[in-house]
């Protein structure tokens, strides 16, 4: 046993502190950002945020709603669609604003390599996506993956500490997904004790990723726009979202009316509800480690985009930041106490 003392930080500790900007107008921002993927050699190009790989959020309906935004968001679409359905809905265009995501059981492989051989060249993007990316177990299956696959650009996770950061780049990862147990509907952190504090951790992992020509992706923890701001001033290079993205009409989700008001539910996915959806109930052997909520009902998610865009422009601004790659340069944190996080909207 031993007891780290250095200070660890979640978006709800800090605050990003203003400079002086030469900045005349929030449309002056590019947010928009380029990047050249280590092991893929492929080029994204556009808003680096991703729909997380969700029921409810990580949706082909998401996807095609991202793709009339224009913006070049993302989706990481889940894994649950059968193979069918995957094969009609990935064309040319769909393709861009998608990552194919799978776990590492049996079957998400068999689907992924039958999809492969259906629409061989297709897919460019893949997210490799479980609870505890500690495992060795995964590791083996990310070299499997880029040794099959050698031009996909693979993002994969979930970490949340360099060295593993580190191994996982090595081993194929293009970009290393980061967050144990920050998400709203994530139970990790209650359940077993296991988890990092969102914002030191993707700070950490991001100098990491860096040094190894890496990336990494936020994911999780962001609750409004200005923890994605947060989030990229840390060092992200991508960040994904879920609850910000759900509750529209692109979930897919039946909307129920009580009291005159109208909700959607969300769930995480290891919660009882996902693992009774997919799998027919939670295994003896495991317990649930993610809870079930009603949102609010709110429309088309072309609203949320423009409030996580202009946000995210107006925080550029606010430090002198012309575009979304000068952020992290241009941020310094500043710590506040638990008051203050009451009053800008912590816990």
């Amino acid at each position: 046993m031993r007891i780290e003392e250095g200070v660890k930080l979640d978006f709800k500790d800090v605050l990003i502190r203003p400079k002086r900007s030469t900045l005349v107008s929030r449309k002056d921002v590019d947010i928009s950002r380029e990047f050249k993927f280590r092991w893929s050699g492929r080029t994204f190009r556009g808003v680096p945020v991703i729909a997380a790989n969700m029921d409810g959020v990580g949706t082909m309906a998401m996807a095609r709603a991202f793709l009339k935004d224009g913006n070049g968001l993302t989706v990481a679409v889940h894994k649950h669609y059968p193979l069918q359905e995957l094969l009609d809905f990935y064309n040319r265009k769909t393709v861009l604003a998608s990552w194919y995501s799978i776990g590492m059981t049996e079957s998400d492989e068999k689907k992924f390599e039958s999809f492969m051989k259906k629409k061989p060249g297709l897919i460019d993007k893949i997210c490799l996506d479980v609870a505890n990316g500690y495992s060795e177990a995964f590791v083996d299956f990310v070299k499997r993956v880029r040794e099959r696959h050698p031009g996909l650009t693979i993002m994969a996770g979930n970490v949340v500490t360099g060295e593993m950061v580190e191994q996982l780049i090595l081993a194929g990862v293009d970009v290393v997904k980061v967050g144990i147990g920050p998400g709203s509907v994530c139970t990790t952190r209650k359940m077993t004790g296991i988890g990092y504090p969102q914002l030191s951790a993707v700070i950490e992992c991001a100098d990491a990723a860096h040094g190894l020509g890496g990336l990494i992706c936020a994911d999780g923890g962001c609750t409004v726009p200005g923890d994605i701001a947060k989030a990229f001033g840390g060092g992200a290079d991508f960040v994904m979202l879920g609850g910000m993205f759900a509750g529209h009409d692109q979930s897919e989700e039946k909307v129920v009316e009580k009291d005159g008001k109208k909700y959607v539910v969300f769930y995480g996915m290891s919660s009882d509800t996902a693992m009774k959806r997919h799998k027919g109930g939670v295994a003896e052997y495991r317990a649930s480690e993610g809870k079930t909520v009603k949102i609010h009902y709110r429309g088309d998610v072309a609203d949320t985009l423009q409030d996580i865009l202009g946000g995210l422009r107006s925080a550029c601004t606010y430090v002198g930041a012309k575009k979304l790659k000068e952020l992290s340069k241009r941020t310094t944190f500043i710590r506040v106490s638990q008051q203050l996080n009451t009053v800008f909207g912590g816990e």
